[in-house]
């Protein structure tokens, strides 16, 4: 039996790299998945590529259940359809991993408006739509029921998103909405039965083979690829099965070998005052403000 059985995944951008591999886990362990992908270049425009079937494919060939969704995740029609073709098709939804990204790079000064609104669009808009249609499915489910459901909601932010990272003001914008977006659908659906976390993943793929050079390539001798994309799914995996309830709203920075919860904005220091505040009145509590911290521009490594 595996940890999945009887479950239904919705999983966007699963064509290759890290969704592809959360595919091919979620159905190994029970789970019947609708493979979602467009089939786009990495900076997001359109080509005659068919991914989503070839993983569909390696599904089914090794005893799985799948089907393959080519829509528009950006598109309020195309999202939809996703979560329908689900409930229809496969009998239901319980899982949905927003996954789906693309990247145009630029300083903030070269950027074009083209490439801000694409990488807004498919990340911060491709996560909101599937998750607003699976949402309102798992509240109509509850509400006939009168009873929470039990699914889960697994986002694909980036430490580009949590710390900042020079040449990615549109994709660290959207990264850093989806973790506050996480959050939110948390607080929302909470009561509807339904968790929601976010995976910022270190791994070697498309989108990332340019940023991390030969070494990223090598698993060195202990035969370790700790950049492989695989890496990355057991944790999608564990969120998406009941193993992970009680745990919602959080975010987990993943790499091989490596899991770590991150947490978000929080009060440092804190200065008060029994008057309206003023430009001296502040200069004057600089120093509680800033004691024990480093003023300079944080440094961002993978």
């Amino acid at each position: 039996m595996g940890l999945l059985d009887g479950k239904v995944a919705v999983i966007t951008g699963a064509g290759r790299g890290i969704g592809r591999t959360e595919a091919l886990l979620l159905a190994s362990e029970g789970a019947s998945v609708v493979v979602n992908d467009v089939g786009a270049a990495v900076s997001g425009e359109s080509s005659e590529e068919r991914p989503a079937e070839e993983v569909v494919n390696e599904i089914k060939s090794a005893g799985g259940t799948a089907v393959p969704n080519f829509d528009d995740i950006t598109s309020w029609e195309g999202g939809q359809r996703l979560i329908q073709q689900a409930t229809e098709e496969l009998g239901g939804l319980d899982i949905l991993v927003n996954n789906a990204g693309i990247l145009r790079d630029r300083m903030s000064f070269n950027m074009e408006e083209a490439d801000w609104d694409a990488v807004i669009n498919v990340h911060l808009k491709g996560h909101f739509v599937p998750s607003r249609f699976a949402g309102a499915y798992w509240r109509a489910k509850s509400k006939e029921t009168g009873e929470p459901v039990n699914a889960a909601i697994i986002n694909t932010s980036s430490e580009a998103g949590l710390f900042g990272n020079a040449g990615q003001l549109n994709y660290g914008a959207a990264k850093a909405g989806i973790a506050a977006m996480t959050i939110i659908l948390a607080r929302e659906l909470e009561r509807f039965g339904v968790r929601s976390n976010a995976i910022a993943p270190r791994a070697r793929t498309r989108m990332t083979e340019f940023l991390m050079g030969s070494a990223a390539a090598d698993p060195g001798d202990s035969g370790f690829d700790t950049w492989a994309p695989e890496n990355t799914a057991a944790l999608v995996a564990w969120l998406a099965s009941d193993l992970s309830k009680g745990v919602s709203g959080q975010v987990f920075i993943i790499t091989g070998g490596l899991v770590q919860l991150a947490q978000g904005w929080h009060s440092v220091n804190k200065a008060t005052s029994d008057k309206p505040w003023t430009i001296d009145s502040i200069e004057g509590v600089r120093d509680q403000l800033f004691k024990g911290v480093d003023t300079g521009v944080p440094a961002f490594t993978l």
